[in-house]
């Protein structure tokens, strides 16, 4: 039975795995590890430490589908609308800008039941607290390190994490990316960001005529979502939470300061907004240091194979783009170089 990990559980790598699960001709040991302590990646989802139903969208806010991918990755959108795990965006956002034929759809559960619905497909093995450190050949198979824990051996490996990520491991690897892959690797650049989740106890309103804003006028807040609302859940049981993202030049300038520090910034800001609002009981404050893919993989459509025997190869929105589709096209990319030996 072949051994297969796959590296990163956001939606490319839960994707990638399903996939894999989907199309492979023999039997699979599949395992996907994570440095994080739960899947999503930049799909997450956060929970109100007072109440697990109350939660909020941190990174990706809605899912946006063109007309031509509504018809490429039909199968996978009629799929999501099928489970429930999407549903159409009828809440008002306010400055949104929606081009003809565009469709929009949030998560009811929250953006990470997206890529938790994957994983589940997938019967993988899923592992958090895996930081990956190192990949060696060992016996004509990956020997991969993490931080804690000992080594252990994979006929296959699939990295779906950042590129400034892969190109920080060490062992083999390093030797095995050629010069030209290394250049294709560290042109990928991305936008940074912080987002600010509030969580509120049941009862409170805030009383406006959207559900979701996009802010032109402030240095520092450049999004701001009542999540609850945004989804169609409001509920008189639940408490409302407020997400709030910030200009990606603001989260330039901020990226190296304590989230203490910049939490009270955008704070300031969001007084101007949202004047008198009470103290929240719940606060999140998230760094996207890698937010948002700005410059993709030269010449690399979806996928960068970096060895064939055994087959080592990265995926992800750094070759292609960072939203839904650019994750599946990368996803579908990684599974056509690896079918032959599943």
């Amino acid at each position: 039975m072949a051994r297969v990990l796959v590296v990163g559980a956001g939606l490319t790598g839960s994707v990638c795995a399903a996939l894999l699960r989907r199309e492979a001709s023999r039997p699979l040991q599949l395992s996907v590890w994570d440095q994080a302590e739960d899947s999503g990646g930049r799909m997450s989802t956060t929970e109100s430490p007072h109440n697990p139903h109350c939660t909020a969208d941190l990174g990706a806010q809605y899912i946006t589908c063109t007309p031509h991918y509504a018809k490429v990755h039909q199968s996978f959108y009629d799929e999501l609308l099928a489970h429930g795990v999407l549903k159409p965006l009828t809440s008002p956002v306010k400055g949104m800008v929606v081009k003809d034929g565009d469709m929009n759809f949030v998560a009811p559960q929250g953006v990470s039941s997206i890529v938790k619905h994957y994983l589940q497909e997938s019967g993988a093995e899923v592992y958090f607290k895996h930081c990956v450190t190192q990949i060696n050949l060992r016996n004509e198979k990956w020997e991969v390190s993490r931080e804690t824990g000992s080594p252990e051996q994979f006929d296959l490996v699939v990295l779906t994490m950042p590129a400034p990520q892969i190109l920080q491991l060490q062992g083999d690897i390093k030797n095995l990316i050629s010069e030209r892959q290394r250049q294709q690797l560290e042109s990928v650049s991305y936008s940074c960001r912080y987002a600010l989740g509030l969580f509120y106890e049941a009862g409170l309103k805030i009383d406006v005529p959207w559900a979701g804003q996009y802010i032109t006028s402030n240095p520092c807040i450049r999004f701001i979502s009542i999540d609850n609302k945004k989804r169609n859940i409001e509920s008189s049981n639940i408490g409302l939470s407020l997400v709030i993202h910030t200009t990606v030049s603001f989260g330039v300038t901020y990226l190296e300061h304590s989230t203490e520090d910049v939490k009270e910034l955008i704070f300031r800001q969001l007084e101007d907004i949202l004047p008198d609002l009470p103290q929240p009981v719940g606060i999140k404050c998230q760094r996207w240091r890698y937010s948002q893919v700005t410059n993709a993989a030269a010449n690399c459509p979806g996928q960068m194979t970096l060895h064939h025997k055994p087959f080592l190869v990265c995926g992800g929105d750094g070759f292609t783009q960072s939203n839904f589709d650019g994750c599946v096209t990368s996803a579908i990319c990684v599974l056509e170089a690896v079918k032959s030996l599943i």
